[in-house]
Protein backbone atom coordinates (compact mmCIF):
# COMPACT_ATOMS: atom_id res chain seq x y z
CA UNK A 1 0.00 0.00 0.00
CA UNK A 2 1.42 3.36 -1.06
CA UNK A 3 2.24 5.90 1.64
CA UNK A 4 2.46 8.76 -0.86
CA UNK A 5 0.83 9.54 -4.19
CA UNK A 6 0.98 12.37 -6.69
CA UNK A 7 -2.18 13.76 -8.23
CA UNK A 8 -3.86 16.51 -10.18
CA UNK A 9 -7.40 17.65 -9.54
CA UNK A 10 -10.12 19.88 -10.89
CA UNK A 11 -12.29 21.54 -8.23
CA UNK A 12 -15.70 22.98 -9.09
CA UNK A 13 -18.65 24.14 -6.98
CA UNK A 14 -21.53 22.18 -8.56
CA UNK A 15 -21.97 18.50 -9.30
CA UNK A 16 -23.32 19.39 -12.75
CA UNK A 17 -20.05 21.19 -13.55
CA UNK A 18 -18.03 18.20 -12.35
CA UNK A 19 -20.04 15.83 -14.52
CA UNK A 20 -19.58 18.10 -17.55
CA UNK A 21 -15.80 18.24 -16.99
CA UNK A 22 -15.68 14.46 -16.52
CA UNK A 23 -17.49 14.05 -19.85
CA UNK A 24 -14.88 16.26 -21.55
CA UNK A 25 -12.14 14.08 -20.05
CA UNK A 26 -13.94 10.97 -21.30
CA UNK A 27 -13.84 12.53 -24.77
CA UNK A 28 -10.04 12.73 -24.52
CA UNK A 29 -9.58 16.38 -23.54
CA UNK A 30 -6.35 17.27 -21.69
CA UNK A 31 -6.64 17.18 -17.89
CA UNK A 32 -4.21 20.06 -17.24
CA UNK A 33 -5.94 22.31 -19.79
CA UNK A 34 -9.36 21.62 -18.28
CA UNK A 35 -7.98 22.29 -14.78
CA UNK A 36 -6.68 25.69 -15.93
CA UNK A 37 -10.04 26.47 -17.52
CA UNK A 38 -12.52 25.22 -14.90
CA UNK A 39 -10.87 24.59 -11.52
CA UNK A 40 -11.47 27.07 -8.68
CA UNK A 41 -8.43 25.80 -6.73
CA UNK A 42 -5.18 27.82 -6.76
CA UNK A 43 -3.55 24.67 -8.23
CA UNK A 44 -5.43 25.43 -11.48
CA UNK A 45 -2.50 27.61 -12.57
CA UNK A 46 -0.34 24.47 -12.48
CA UNK A 47 -2.84 22.37 -14.41
CA UNK A 48 -4.34 21.10 -11.16
CA UNK A 49 -1.03 19.62 -10.03
CA UNK A 50 -1.00 18.97 -6.28
CA UNK A 51 2.38 17.24 -6.32
CA UNK A 52 3.14 14.42 -3.91
CA UNK A 53 1.28 14.04 -0.63
CA UNK A 54 0.98 11.47 2.11
CA UNK A 55 -1.88 10.05 4.10
CA UNK A 56 -3.51 12.55 6.43
CA UNK A 57 -2.64 15.61 4.33
CA UNK A 58 -5.89 15.88 2.36
CA UNK A 59 -9.53 15.79 3.43
CA UNK A 60 -10.70 12.24 4.09
CA UNK A 61 -13.01 11.87 1.05
CA UNK A 62 -10.31 13.13 -1.33
CA UNK A 63 -7.55 11.02 0.19
CA UNK A 64 -9.61 7.82 0.07
CA UNK A 65 -10.13 8.13 -3.69
CA UNK A 66 -6.65 9.45 -4.54
CA UNK A 67 -4.99 6.46 -2.87
CA UNK A 68 -7.45 4.00 -4.43
CA UNK A 69 -6.82 5.11 -8.02
CA UNK A 70 -4.25 3.47 -10.27
CA UNK A 71 -1.59 5.62 -11.97
CA UNK A 72 -3.19 7.80 -14.71
CA UNK A 73 -6.70 6.78 -13.64
CA UNK A 74 -9.29 9.57 -13.33
CA UNK A 75 -11.99 9.52 -10.66
CA UNK A 76 -15.66 10.27 -10.91
CA UNK A 77 -16.63 13.48 -9.07
CA UNK A 78 -15.77 13.36 -5.35
CA UNK A 79 -17.74 15.62 -2.97
CA UNK A 80 -15.89 17.34 -0.12
CA UNK A 81 -16.54 20.47 1.93
CA UNK A 82 -14.69 22.42 -0.80
CA UNK A 83 -16.90 21.30 -3.68
CA UNK A 84 -16.57 18.54 -6.28
CA UNK A 85 -13.17 17.19 -7.28
CA UNK A 86 -12.11 15.15 -10.25
CA UNK A 87 -8.83 13.50 -9.34
CA UNK A 88 -6.15 12.07 -11.60
CA UNK A 89 -3.43 10.04 -9.91
CA UNK A 90 -0.09 10.73 -11.58
CA UNK A 91 2.23 8.59 -9.45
Amino acid sequence: MANKVSARHILVKKQSEALMVKELLNEGKDFASLAKQYSTCPSAKKGGNLGEFGRGQMVKEFEKIAFALNKNEISDPVKTKFGYHIIKRTK
